[in-house]
């Protein structure tokens, strides 16, 4: 009896330094927001969920927004996707890069100058573009979109910036949410700069190509709406499509279903 009891631990000793020579460690998840978002306003929940099951998070907020003074005449898709860049510059392994909506062409961009740095692309309720499209390209061929409503996107006078109608903005980006989070969202949203939403990205097989792609769809979402995101995820070469019932804020108000389409694409090999 002894010596099994000795056998056995041999055993467990030798594959102890096996199993952790394996083990991989998670890897870092960036979280890019959209239009008329911040980052925390965002990504609170779908980062605490993440947090707690491990991973190493980085929120980005782009700049214009956040009062950090920004002038958003001067602001630019390159701009966006190198406030990304430098946000992963420490990182040693490639991250999983999450965009939702607007953050689609963004981290686009991203995984175009830095495909060695990305592990996974994750494209939530996002627009998915090819090659020489812009967001405003894509959203003109959304027929259902509640944006496309007259009245619901407002210009400011000088062009500069685009928000959303005050009273639209919960019909639109929260229908499916509950008083307290639909309160929540509606506040959370801000003027964006119009410039970036029309400068079209330039993609190539050989770099943005390469890098593995999820997308998860929300099928509820009033702002990119489930047609256009079916006519882009058509379009698409994907690892895999996740859908979520949910409308266009899925990162609150099911921000567990989110994490879980995130951690498809952080464990895949």
């Amino acid at each position: 009896m002894q010596s099994g009891l000795i056998h056995a631990v041999m055993t467990w000793a030798m594959t102890v330094p096996a199993i952790t020579a394996f083990a991989q460690p998670k890897p870092t998840v960036v979280l890019v927001h959209g239009a008329f978002q911040d980052g925390e306003s965002t990504w609170a929940r779908v980062r605490r969920l993440l947090e707690k099951h491990g991973y190493k998070v980085i929120v980005v907020t782009l700049p214009g927004r956040d009062n950090d003074g920004a002038d958003p005449k001067t602001l630019t898709a390159d701009l966006y996707r190198d406030t990304v860049l430098k946000a992963i510059a420490g990182e040693k392994n490639p991250v999983v890069l999450v965009g939702h909506s607007f953050g689609g062409i963004t981290i686009s961009n991203v995984a175009e100058a830095a495909p060695e740095k990305i592990k996974a692309l994750v494209y939530l309720s996002a627009y998915l573009p090819q090659d020489g499209q812009s967001l405003m390209d894509l959203a003109k061929t959304d027929r259902d979109s509640f944006m496309s409503k007259p009245d619901n996107l407002v210009l400011a006078p000088d062009y500069s910036t685009a928000s959303i109608n005050p009273e639209a903005k919960g019909d639109i980006f929260a229908n499916d949410a509950n008083e307290a989070d639909r309160a929540a969202i509606v506040r959370s949203l801000v003027p964006e700069a119009a410039a970036p939403q029309g400068m079209p990205v330039k993609l190539t097989p050989a770099n943005w190509g390469r890098v593995p792609k999820f997308y998860l769809e929300t099928t509820q979402d009033h702002c990119v709406s489930p047609y256009l995101q079916e006519l882009m995820i058509s379009r698409a070469t994907l690892v895999k499509v996740t859908k979520i019932d949910a409308g266009h804020a899925s990162y609150i108000t099911k921000s567990a279903d989110v994490v879980a389409g995130i951690e498809v694409a952080a464990k895949h090999e």
